[in-house]
């Protein structure tokens, strides 16, 4: 199954989004608390929206970033439809990502990934850092997205 997938930059609803994230591994980092209020707000507001679909109009890749345009870009949201794994979808968003924040000489890429994922941003040529501040004092449940 090699249909082609279209990547654009896009914004979508927040309805999408859930849709989405019921067919992938990334809905296990939103806290339970407000979701749908904070997801209609996400999907809004982020500097980048970029949505891989395949020929039907399906979504079946997100990429969200937030950027200054000049120097970082930190990726909120990175997920691909599990049916669609192992095609390159994560690789090219996160190449268009870059390159739509100024490029890999000018912009810094930052992001925290979900344990199971380190692999894949490894092969990325990502590397773990330690020196990352946290301020963390929100209410945090987990839950999955269904």
């Amino acid at each position: 199954m090699n249909t082609p997938i279209y990547i654009a930059e896009e914004r979508i609803s927040s309805a999408e989004y859930i849709d989405f994230l019921k067919r992938t591994d990334l809905g296990s980092q939103y806290p339970k608390e407000r979701f749908e209020e904070r997801i209609a707000r996400l999907v809004t507001t982020v500097s980048i929206s970029l949505v891989a679909r395949n020929e039907s109009g399906v979504i079946v890749g997100v990429l969200f970033g937030l950027t200054d345009f000049a120097y970082w870009l930190y990726v909120t949201d990175l997920g691909v439809d599990r049916a669609y794994t192992g095609r390159g979808i994560g690789r090219q968003l996160m190449k268009t990502a870059h390159e739509k924040a100024g490029g890999e000489k000018d912009i810094a890429v930052y992001l925290i990934a979900n344990e199971n994922a380190v692999p894949f941003y490894e092969k990325l040529g990502m590397k773990k850092a330690e020196d990352v501040m946290q301020y963390n004092k929100i209410e945090w449940t987990e839950f999955i997205v269904k």
